[in-house]
């Protein structure tokens, strides 16, 4: 692991809330339930985002492999690896999308400012009404007051 990328001493927020009734929170192997139809139920808008750099989700990806990324996804948490927050209503119903925080992928003598993080995130397109536009808003002051980086990058163009 990078030693620039997140202090030994950071502690990661375990729920935040986005509005009243929406919050965020580590994504883990118990949300296969509400994980699978959001991502296979956008299978073509998440693959045209990440597809090419992720080769991900794929038109046959399976419960039991879903799982798998989730239970990938907890295990990178508790080690601050990198960062999978999920978008869910105060009841935890379904998942309106995720939040991704990873180390920024660095050319060699780059001159980004340590630690730096890449940053992306999906919304549901059925999500409450004006969520989107909640999430653009929040993540940056949320990254901002709660995480220690010098440098956030949005990669798959999050804030253009």
């Amino acid at each position: 692991m990078n030693s620039l990328w997140l202090p030994n001493d950071f502690t990661h927020p375990l729920s935040v809330d986005i509005t009243d009734d929406i919050h965020i929170r580590p994504i883990s192997p118990d949300d296969l339930d509400i994980d699978m139809p959001a991502v296979m139920g956008n299978q073509a808008m998440l693959w045209d985002k990440y597809g090419d750099a992720w080769g991900w989700p794929p038109t046959t990806m399976t419960a039991e492999e879903d799982r798998e990324d989730l239970v990938l996804h907890a295990e990178d948490m508790v080690e601050n690896l990198s960062f999978n927050y999920a978008i869910l209503p105060s009841d935890e119903s379904r998942l309106f999308g995720c939040i991704y925080i990873d180390p920024a992928e660095l050319e060699p003598g780059s001159s980004v400012e340590q630690p730096a993080a890449d940053v992306s995130w999906w919304v549901v397109p059925d999500a409450p009404q004006g969520l989107a536009e909640a999430v653009r808003d929040f993540v940056p002051k949320w990254l901002e007051s709660s995480w220690p980086f010098a440098t956030v990058r949005y990669p798959f163009g999050e804030l253009n």
